[in-house]
């Protein structure tokens, strides 16, 4: 270090640490503020009618100014403690001196404890002295008595007091420990030390004999206890042990002995020739190795290593009586109750009335048979041998006309796709084989060849070809099945069945939203069907709901009759199926208030999800009153995304993507489906929050990798042949059949039984366009609740709606004519979409002139 930096630097005399001269400086000046700030308090304390006239009057000469800082002293006295928390303002300036004490090293207060100490006091003290005060002088500040007057209006007096005691004793038992069990045990522990300096005190000469004495007998009884571990594997009597003198040491080997074990590995060689194995159940295995190693010698321990198996009862060493006097001293903790009253009262609710039942408002409501989907006779996959044997050869020849060595080839047969297992030679190159795609689609005569290279979690290369003769998959086999029947996923999704004929399902609640794709008749809507068919077959109209978007009009318009038991609409809606682009927008709007409703109720609960929500709901640990209620799932379709895209555009997809990114925890989930899938449509945003995906055949490669982030959806089939992405692999499956008389015919079957009164009803949202026209406001017809509503928007500081009905336990229809009418009034200002209205007035004392004003 040079001469230069030397003279920079200095040394703390009390740390030993080199310290920087900016360092110094900034400690000290902290420490100059510090005390700048608390005898500008003191001053102002003494003089602060003055001094608080004076404080607007900075550049007044002819003004002289009482305080010892003049008038910045002035000044500062009124911004902290007038106008701030009063006396707590020599926290502040506590504050500063513990940072510039920080600053220069000087170990003198606890920072973080200080810190904490100094905020529970920033806090409290000026309520208390508002409270102490009722708000007359400054000793509270603003903050204190605005927090004093809110909590004064709310729970009285004696219940601000209550909470200012209660606040001040809890602070003082968790800072001192000053609960019972603590102060017993420092009281105790005084009497040991006071009896134990008397002791002290006192001499006695026979105390070093007695404690030789004790040493010899304590000796003596435990060797008389002592007991090898060889006598008590080898079966040692309780007598002998009992008598034992002077035992035998324990003698433990250092180490086992060494064993040799071979693990000479025997290969089953693969044989060079080409072997075909048709497997029309299970899927293609691959090829097994058979380990077999020589039999391993087991260790033997000697007698004198501990045995840790288990013994008989006659074996049990008795050794009570070299134990007479040991004693235990167990203290056993008492039980603590943890249940708070709220719990209690749930749990005598749930004794007396037992778990709340969402299904009661329809008790006989009947789930649909299987009955009423089509049976289509015998869906057994037939197993065409010559046809097997021919596409073998084929690819086999075609390969080996481009020097392309296969080790080995099996077939797992699907409904629709027949996929050939390949085991390439050794030096073959995976690139190679992905080439000749189109040349082995060529040599098949096939519609399209896909080409897996490699298969995720196996050792082949899958060549999918399609089947001369298909095989139809229905709905009422997937819907049938045990897989299906017995499933306890939370929104079961059954598709159909892959490429080994077995069913796949999934769990919409999981996925949580699906993006589908595919030309026109490809079986886009019939993949649309079989999602909603599998709901309907699952879910009571309690638990699900249906938002339904048809621009084409006629898709979905077969599910109208289920319209009170589970579609959701507009409260102003005329038909809960929306075709219209306006009313598009409107109820995606809506969702999203919904959405941001259903996580107000979640928050309050402390739920993370919905179905933690709806659990704590049914075991009447929510009260209805603060308006909880039991949320069903909502699911919103949209069957053709493109159209609304170019019609509406941003105003379509930026509530689609709000939705996409948050509404899965609190149970509203998407299924949006296009024939375009266009990057203008299913743009990036849209494609970030939705990672499962569903392609049926596409007309391009581009498409396919629009959709799927890769191809393969333009070597489909058709006909309900499709690609299932569910964010980790692409699986293949054959889509399960639904037409449109069995459609109707389930809709009929649920139509014609009781429902509710209407659909679920969304909140209703008033657009911007629709925002201008709240008219002038007219304080005789004004809501009975107006003026409660304007003091719970002013004291809170956020205008929204949903708070309002909360508050007031009000209706979303009447807590938004209440909203128009504070806008009306200048109490708050305009809708300013998904965020909360600004408010107009900043504190209850200009609202209370504001409201004496209107009633004059």
């Amino acid at each position: 270090m040079d001469k230069k930096t030397q003279k920079k630097q200095t040394e703390s005399p009390e740390t030993g640490k080199i310290l920087s001269k900016p360092r110094i400086f900034s400690g000290l000046t902290f420490i100059l503020l510090s005390a700048v700030l608390a005898f500008s308090f003191i001053s102002y304390l003494m003089n602060w009618k003055a001094d608080q006239s004076q404080a607007g009057t900075m550049l007044d000469k002819t003004i002289k100014s009482s305080n010892i800082f003049g008038k910045a002293g002035d000044w500062l006295g009124n911004i902290f403690i007038f106008e701030s928390i009063g006396i707590a303002s020599f926290i502040i300036a506590f504050l500063f001196l513990v940072v510039g004490t920080l600053i220069l090293k000087k170990k003198i207060f606890k920072p973080w404890k200080t810190f904490g100490h100094s905020l529970f006091f920033i806090c409290w003290l000026p309520i208390f002295m508002g409270a102490l005060t009722k708000g007359q002088g400054v000793l509270g500040g603003v903050y204190g008595y605005q927090i004093m007057d809110y909590l004064n209006s709310i729970i009285g007096a004696v219940g601000l007091w209550t909470v200012l005691v209660a606040s001040i004793l809890l602070y003082f038992i968790l800072e001192f420990n000053l609960r019972p069990s603590s102060i017993k045990a420092k009281l105790d522990k005084i009497n040991e030390n006071t009896i134990g300096k008397v002791k002290s005190m006192i001499p006695d000469s026979n105390d070093d004999f007695e404690a030789d004495e004790e040493l010899k007998e304590e000796t003596e009884e435990a060797a008389a206890s002592r007991v090898t571990v060889s006598d008590i594997t080898n079966g040692t009597s309780n007598n002998s042990i009992n008598t034992m003198r002077e035992p035998e040491p324990v003698s433990i080997p250092k180490g086992f002995p060494e064993v040799p074990v071979s693990t000479d590995i025997e290969t089953i060689a693969t044989p060079n020739h080409t072997s075909f194995e048709a497997e029309p159940r299970e899927a293609a295995q691959p090829v097994s190795l058979n380990l077999s190693t020589k039999p391993i010698v087991p260790v033997s321990t000697p007698e004198e290593a501990f045995d840790i198996r288990p013994s008989a009862p006659s074996s049990v060493v008795n050794t009570a009586p070299a134990q007479e006097n040991i004693k235990f001293n167990v203290e056993v903790a008492p039980v603590i109750d943890i249940l708070d009253d709220s719990e209690k009262q749930s749990q005598e609710l749930v004794e007396k009335h037992g778990l709340y039942d969402h299904k009661l408002d329809l008790a006989k409501f009947q789930m649909p048979p299987v009955e009423l989907l089509k049976d289509y006779g015998s869906e057994e996959i037939s197993i065409n041998k010559e046809e097997l044997e021919e596409n073998k050869n084929k690819i086999v020849g075609l390969l080996k006309n481009f020097n392309v060595g296969i080790a080995e080839i099996k077939a797992t047969i699907g409904p629709t796709v027949t996929l050939y297992e390949i085991v390439p030679e050794a030096g073959i190159r995976v690139a190679a084989i992905k080439k000749l795609q189109d040349d082995i689609a060529l040599n098949l005569s096939a519609l399209g060849i896909r080409i897996i290279a490699p298969m995720p979690g196996k050792g082949t290369i899958g060549i999918e070809v399609p089947r001369k003769n298909p095989t139809m998959v229905s709905m009422r086999s997937v819907i049938a099945s045990q897989k299906f029947q017995n499933t306890d996923m939370d929104l079961p999704v059954v598709f159909g069945k892959t490429i080994s004929n077995e069913i796949f399902m999934a769990d919409l609640s999981k996925m949580p939203h699906l993006l589908m794709a595919g030309a026109t008749g490809q079986g886009k809507s019939v993949g649309i069907n079989a999602i909603l068919t599998s709901l309907l077959y699952k879910k009571h109209p309690s638990e699900l709901k249906f938002v339904m978007v048809d621009p084409k009009k006629v898709e979905l318009s077969l599910y109208s009759k289920i319209e009170r038991h589970y579609l959701a609409k507009l409260p102003d809606a005329e038909e809960a199926i929306i075709t219209d682009t306006n009313k598009v927008i409107n109820t995606l709007n809506s969702l999203c208030i919904e959405m941001d409703t259903r996580y107000d109720l979640l928050k309050n609960a402390f739920c993370k999800n919905l179905k933690e929500y709806n659990k704590k709901f049914a075991e009447r640990k929510l009260n209805p009153e603060n308006g909880h209620r039991f949320l069903p799932y909502i699911v919103l379709v949209v069957d053709e995304f493109a159209d609304l895209i170019m019609t509406a555009g941003k105003e379509v997809e930026l509530p689609i993507a709000r939705l996409a990114q948050l509404a899965r925890a609190v149970g509203i989930h998407l299924i949006v489906a296009t024939q375009r899938p266009s990057v203008n449509v299913i743009t990036g945003m849209i494609k970030a929050n939705f990672p499962a995906r569903a392609a049926f055949r596409v007309i391009s490669s581009v498409d396919s990798r629009t959709i799927l982030d890769s191809p393969g959806a333009d070597q489909l089939i058709g006909k309900g042949d499709m690609l299932y992405f569910n964010g980790n692999e692409i699986l293949r499956l054959q889509c399960a059949f639904v037409d449109t008389p069995e459609v109707e015919r389930l809709a009929e079957f649920i139509g014609e039984q009781k429902g509710y009164a209407s659909a679920f009803l969304l909140p209703e949202y008033v657009s911007e366009d629709s925002t201008s026209s709240v008219g002038t406001f007219d304080p005789n017809e004004k809501d009975a609740l107006f003026e409660d509503a304007a003091r719970i928007i002013v004291s809170t500081q956020q205008g929204s709606t949903s708070m309002l009905q909360r508050q007031l336990k009000l209706g979303y229809n009447r807590a938004g004519r209440i909203m128009d009418q504070l806008e009306a009034s200048g109490i708050v200002g305009g809708f300013n979409g998904a965020k909360a209205r600004e408010v107009l007035i900043s504190d209850l004392h200009s609202l209370e002139q504001f409201l004496e004003d209107l009633r004059s």
